[in-house]
């Protein structure tokens, strides 16, 4: 019911003499026929489209362009008012106008926590805006509607934000003395998803997609209806390419059927215009969970090719840019062996990426108001506004992000899927000054991985170091035998962040540990002799309450002799988000003994002054 919401068109300014008739004919005439029923009330109308590029089109071609009896129709999405919080759509943007401005435009008028680009058949973009909240959301629309940029005018609507419509039907919503929209929004109310969505991802012959489609949208229509799902059929992403994507929304029994049946419809259409022998599945992954599905020495992948009889091969990592981070996992067998093995590849991807967002959740709040989303850890670090039209075109330069569909407020989870597969450009650092220092943070590395942070002919390295922003050096290896060796990294606190996830994310990927081991790294980091035994605290407290809030084991070696700078050194060994916090929580600590210093200087200095 929610999904179809977000494409229920509200008709107004209707004569009365209108009649569902002459709509059908009216949207029919102009190429947007009705895939559903008409409902019709007394001067305004409700219809449904079964996606989202429908919708625009028809709000685009209709509203306060058509008449109807003498009355010029007014289209805009169906939204009720307890729906209308903080998403909108912008419609009618310049096609050359650039994304940076467009992002400083929408951020005059507060946060903006998600913008996704919506493929559509227009000549001029059209996004979807989710602000901070439903107050920035109302005052952006109030001064962007009709807003003159470059010869063109804003349209905007408001679209639902899922966040706050409630579950159950409104005549059961007195119950328990709460308003839906409080039940919807409580942590543990029921609203609450058992289980997290991961979207199927599919790359299909061009030649198909209007075979999947079906006249006037029926064949897709009727697959999501059987299959419970939505899917997003992204016919404008590389324009003139031979495969295009599909982006299944659903449950992982959803997900597996309406693959089932996309398979059974290609194969048929292939059969009849005798155009392939047999049409392969391809299942498109994000780099950083292929490794899991792959298995040490491929032993997941082979399982699965045993299993359901078909020939499993996934694309290099060469192949991967900044505008895909994506691998394509190619299955090869009958349309029921490929089904099969869908269901076992989606299960290991799956199981991957839940791990991953309990690992975060588990440590995102230990640092106060870090803004995961903010940092592109893990993935190729992606933005989440598109850039500007590349050599191929705006449609092949808009990085796609299966993950932001639903707009969701990024907290926890939601602020991890946008941190790993695809972040918004890097902002605020909370632990960030003005003017960040310089740190230095010595992080140990298995020897055999050397090469791999390196890259060809030091590639990896030079856009590691740029994306974070850091100096990142690997000292000489201190023998022949070492089974480790050092990565100095120099930066201010977010360089570190990045820079550091990069690297554990790349050991995990390139399966230098076990896939169902986390990722262990010992950091070294300096802080001033005067400040070692504050970190330490009386009787070990302050060490041992770091080591229970970060799950990181915290090593202050004991008779450690200062450096020429009279710092000694602070060992740290955990997962990434352990480490993390440790290193945060004693540079604090750091932080306040060298303030607390200061200030005795500075009463120490005007005593002597007043003498």
């Amino acid at each position: 019911m929610r999904r179809r919401r977000m494409n229920q068109l509200y008709i107004g300014n209707l004569s009365p003499a209108a009649t569902a008739q002459d709509l059908r004919q009216l949207f029919g005439e102009r190429q947007l026929p009705l895939p559903g029923q008409v409902l019709l009330k007394s001067g305004y109308a409700f219809v449904d489209y079964p996606d989202q590029n429908w919708a625009i089109r028809a709000i685009e071609t209709l509203s306060g362009k058509v008449e109807l009896h003498g009355k010029v129709m007014e289209v805009d999405y169906s939204v009720p008012k307890k729906l209308r919080s903080r998403k909108i759509q912008i419609r009618n943007i310049p096609p050359h106008l650039q994304w940076e401005v467009l992002d400083g435009l929408l951020a005059q008028y507060g946060t903006v926590e998600n913008v996704e680009q919506v493929n559509t058949d227009t000549e001029t973009a059209v996004v979807n805006v989710t602000y901070a909240t439903k107050e920035e959301a109302k005052v952006a629309i109030e001064k962007l509607s009709d807003q003159q940029f470059e010869n063109y005018s804003f349209k905007i609507s408001y679209i639902p934000d899922e966040e706050v419509s409630s579950p159950p039907p409104p005549q059961r919503s007195r119950r328990g003395g709460h308003s839906s929209r409080e039940r919807g929004s409580s942590p543990g109310g029921s609203s609450q998803p058992k289980q997290l969505e991961f979207p199927l991802r599919m790359l299909v012959p061009t030649q198909f997609v209007g075979a999947i489609i079906g006249k006037e949208g029926l064949t897709i229509k009727n697959l999501t209806k059987q299959t419970q799902s939505k899917v997003d059929i992204h016919r404008k992403e590389n324009a003139g390419a031979a495969e295009k994507p599909i982006t299944i929304h659903a449950t992982p029994e959803g997900c597996s059927e309406a693959c089932r049946m996309i398979l059974d419809i290609m194969q048929k259409e292939a059969d009849e215009t005798k155009s392939a022998e047999e049409i392969p599945l391809k299942i498109l992954a994000h780099n950083s969970l292929v490794g899991r599905l792959i298995g040490k020495e491929g032993r997941n992948l082979k399982k699965i090719e045993q299993d359901t009889g078909t020939k499993i091969t996934i694309s290099p990592l060469q192949d991967l840019t900044i505008y895909n981070p994506e691998r394509t996992i190619t299955v090869k067998g009958s349309t029921e062996a490929c089904s099969n093995a869908e269901v076992e590849i989606m299960k290991k991807l799956r199981e991957a990426y839940e791990s991953d967002v309990v690992a975060v959740n588990q440590q995102a709040n230990l640092i106060p108001g870090l803004n995961l989303s903010a940092l592109g850890i893990f993935s190729t670090g992606l933005s989440m506004l598109p850039s500007p039209p590349g050599a191929r075109g705006a449609a092949a330069a808009t990085p796609y992000h299966p993950f932001a569909q639903s707009g969701r407020r990024r907290t926890g989870s939601s602020a991890y899927l946008s941190s790993l597969y695809g972040a918004p450009p890097a902002g605020a650092f909370p632990h960030q000054h003005p003017l960040p220092e310089q740190e230095v943070v010595n992080l140990f590395i298995p020897t055999q991985a050397v090469g791999a942070i390196i890259g060809k002919k030091g590639q990896h390295i030079k856009q590691l170091a740029r994306f974070a922003g850091a100096s990142i050096k690997i000292a000489p290896a201190e023998g022949p035998d070492a089974s480790e060796r050092m990565v100095i990294i120099t930066g201010p606190p977010e360089a570190q962040f990045k820079a550091q996830g990069r690297i554990f994310g790349k050991l995990k990927e390139e399966n230098f540990f076990n896939p169902k081991e986390e990722v262990k790294l010992e950091a070294h980091i300096k802080v001033p002799s005067f400040a070692a035994g504050r970190v330490i605290g009386k009787g070990g407290k302050t060490v041992n309450e770091l080591q229970n809030l970060t799950s990181a084991e915290v090593i202050v070696p004991r008779d450690q002799t200062p450096d020429e700078n009279e710092e000694v050194v602070v060992k740290i060994i955990g997962h990434f988000f352990a480490s993390q916090t440790a290193q945060r929580k004693i540079r604090e600590i750091v932080q306040q003994v060298k303030q607390q210093e200061h200030k005795h200087a500075q009463g120490a200095a005007a005593s002597q002054h007043g003498k």
